[in-house]
């Protein structure tokens, strides 16, 4: 069997999904995921005019050469750009794999390590109050986990906060916003927000809540603290991760666990805060970190340091990137949550999948591969819409992280 097409798909079917689909000379395909949200086409280009010719006439039952290949073979390695597509590549041939073996791809990556795979969902308003309606809308829907995020008094806008409740989608704009913020404000609110929240809804929810790297290693350490008594399930992205060793100073003050690793490449952007045990949850994901073969390794590593799993799973990765997390997912013994924020109608029709929700859970589908298919003729009506994320600023106009 030999790759004779490796195709890039580009389509707006509400935001930007780049997708590449490798079809073999015995007519079988697979689908991977090339999406970098605000940064689609440098990865499509990076395919297109790059990788996929190297593809052409290439085994590709040989994912783990095909990955190096891709990866030692290329003298600038790393980064976002080069990662995501590599990751595309890689999952497109594990779906392939799936396909000719006739398993799903967890099958492949042996078998199911549990029944269902916990998410959690993304509840958030303007005020407390309205946060609490949505955590209860989501627990009706079967939710044993919720991410909060509230407005902060005194500042206009709030990441995390949005006027589609169920579909919060920050790039929508054809220039970046720019978002105003203070640390001092935002860290009176919070400790509100969960007080409220672990009241209405008593100790059996989980409770998640992303900072978004916008504090420093002190700051964050006084957040972990003060919500020590309401036990959070994780705090996300307390502090940029450039700076690894800034989270020792955070374990060094509170017991809060850390969720970080959504804009990781590879395994050593998070090798340090593994074999250390800085972290408590690693949030990279099959996209960013190079596909499946990648992502199992930053696991591997992760589950002899005690380190769970908690994958990034907001709109900007496609259904077929949500199926191959949940393969992952449901294989890999040191699962820990999965974020997952439902697509719309219209993105779920040009993606048909077989992977479903229920009581908390997600599953993966059955299908061999990863369950998912692209509706070719319907994404081609959604040609490719600019759109970027916001900027922040803090109230003396400085640049601060977003």
């Amino acid at each position: 069997m030999k790759i004779v097409d490796a195709r890039v798909i580009v389509t707006c079917p509400g935001r930007n999904f780049v997708t590449l689909k490798i079809t073999t000379d015995d007519g079988v395909t697979g689908l991977g995921d090339a999406t970098l949200n605000g940064r689609e086409l440098a990865v499509a280009s990076y395919l297109r005019d790059h990788v996929a010719p190297l593809l052409i006439g290439r085994d590709p039952a040989r994912i783990e050469d095909t990955w190096n290949y891709l990866y030692r073979g290329a003298y600038w390695r790393r980064g976002p750009v080069t990662m995501t597509a590599i990751a595309a590549v890689d999952t497109a041939l594990w779906d392939i794999k799936g396909k000719v073996a006739g398993l799903p791809v967890y099958q492949l990556l042996g078998g199911r390590s549990r029944d269902g795979v916990t998410v959690y969902g993304h509840a958030n308003g303007e005020t407390v109050a309205e946060v609490l309606d949505e955590v209860a809308r989501y627990t009706e829907l079967g939710y044993k986990a919720v991410r909060v995020q509230c407005g902060v008094p005194g500042l206009p806008v709030t990441y995390g906060v949005s006027q589609d409740k169920m579909f919060y989608e920050p790039a929508a704009a054809r220039r970046p916003v720019e978002a105003t913020w203070s640390s001092e404000k935002y860290l009176r609110m919070v400790p509100e927000l969960f007080a409220a929240t672990r009241d209405r809804f008593g100790p059996d929810l989980h409770l998640l809540h992303d900072v978004h790297h916008r504090l420093t290693p002190i700051e964050a350490a006084r957040l972990g603290a003060s919500l020590e008594e309401y036990a959070p399930f994780w705090i996300e992205d307390p502090v940029p991760a450039e700076l690894q060793e800034g989270f020792r100073l955070i374990r060094q003050h509170t017991t809060t666990p850390i969720a970080v690793g959504e804009v990781f490449n590879s395994i050593w952007d998070c090798q340090q805060l593994i074999t250390e045990q800085l972290i408590d949850y690693i949030r990279a994901t099959v996209v960013h970190a190079g596909g499946i073969t990648h992502l199992r390794r930053i696991f591997d590593l992760a589950a002899l340091y005690h380190v769970r799993t908690g994958s990034h799973g907001a709109t900007d990765l496609s259904p077929v990137c949500m199926s191959a997390a949940l393969h992952v997912d449901i294989a890999v013994p040191n699962f820990g949550i999965q974020e997952y924020m439902r697509h719309t109608e219209l993105t779920d029709e040009v993606f048909p999948h077989g992977y479903r929700f229920a009581d908390g859970y997600l599953h993966p589908g059955e299908e061999p591969g990863l369950g998912v298919e692209i509706d070719e003729k319907l994404a081609a009506r959604y040609p490719y819409d600019p759109a970027y994320l916001p900027v922040n600023r803090l109230l003396d106009g400085s640049m601060h992280h977003w």
